[in-house]
């Protein structure tokens, strides 16, 4: 027998004049009549609010407006291919056919996630921007060890070098260097006695600007740089708004993405080169960014990258929510007339 799904409104004419057709019919295409209220959730009201009533069977659908003919069209089309896929044996369309009857663990799972992933998204981005706060927080309370092992855990994901990193409890926030031509500020040589006239584009200098973690007097490293801080942090910036705003925020064009958030942080980077690696072409001008490009640029990556994704997840979440939505009252259903 085929399943006949039917999305609807009460007391829409239409939709009851679909659903007393396919009662009549019920004796020639024998099927089960699945009636899924939109109402009755609100990612299958976005979905089908401009088209119900909706009828879906097998591979096929038909949108408003649904007239007699068309659906007697569908039906048998529908009886027709059931019984040629009964008697082909297709162990993989029995496995569907009862998976279909099932809500399993993994779909509980899956229905889960795609209706709370924005929680779990901004969660541990939460955690990512204030782990590597504590860190300094944990070094002026005397507690290393545990300061350490937050340091080691980030440091696969940021270059951690002193220089372009934030300090809390010290003279100043930053210590950039002296390439970096900081009015005012103390730098990088300043509090580690390095003459700035030496070579810099060595690997013992970036090694040495990794590992220093700081002292009571210049402050304590943050865990993350200044870019990543200012990266993550709009990220769970834009995260917490989109939530505010019930996922209705749409996606910003690519090329507004690209040119905002991409094109800035890829210049300010990479023409970093230069001023570390040694044995680059002469015409490449050594440079070193500031703490505010890199805060500036950081932030609107983030920001326009979180822009452009989440809505975009959020489509496809939606789908997978409505396509749940959908098989939990289904399953009950079917659950109830066996």
């Amino acid at each position: 027998m085929i399943n006949v799904t039917i999305y609807y409104r009460k007391n829409d004419p239409e939709s009851q004049a679909v659903i007393g057709y396919c009662q009549e019919m019920g004796e020639r295409f024998p099927h089960q009549l699945i009636l899924i209220d939109i109402d009755e959730d609100e990612d299958l009201q976005q979905r089908f609010e401009k088209t119900f009533p909706v009828l879906n069977v097998g591979p096929y659908v038909l949108h408003r407006p649904i007239n007699r003919k068309d659906l007697e069209v569908v039906l048998g089309a529908a009886s027709d291919r059931m019984q040629r896929l009964e008697k082909s044996g297709d162990k993989g369309y029995q496995d569907r056919v009862e998976r279909g009857r099932q809500f399993s663990s993994t779909d509980r799972i899956v229905s889960w996630i795609s209706r709370h992933y924005l929680a779990l998204f901004n969660a541990i981005l939460f955690l990512y921007v204030f782990l590597p706060f504590a860190a300094p927080v944990l070094m002026k309370q005397g507690l290393q060890e545990e300061a350490r092992i937050i340091y080691t855990l980030f440091s696969p994901f940021c270059h951690q070098m002193a220089f372009r990193s934030f300090f809390l409890f010290g003279e100043q926030p930053y210590y950039p260097r002296s390439l970096a031509s900081v009015p005012g500020a103390k730098t990088y040589e300043d509090i580690m006695g390095i003459d700035p006239a030496a070579n810099e584009k060595t690997d013992a200098f970036i090694l040495t600007a990794r590992n220093f973690l700081g002292n009571d007097q210049v402050g304590y490293k943050m865990a993350i740089c200044e870019r990543d801080v200012a990266m993550y942090g709009s990220i769970l910036l834009f995260g917490l708004v989109f939530a505010a705003s019930r996922k209705r925020i749409k996606s910003v064009p690519w090329y507004i993405w690209l040119v905002i958030g991409v094109l800035p942080i890829a210049i300010d980077g990479f023409s970093q080169f230069p001023g570390l690696i040694a044995g680059l072409p002469a015409f490449l001008p050594d440079r070193e960014s500031t703490p505010f490009l890199r805060v500036l640029t950081g932030a609107l990556f983030g920001f326009m990258t979180a822009w452009y994704l989440y809505p975009l997840i959020e489509a496809s979440m939606r789908e997978t929510r409505s396509m749940f939505a959908y098989k939990r009252s289904a399953v009950a259903q079917m659950t109830s007339k066996d």
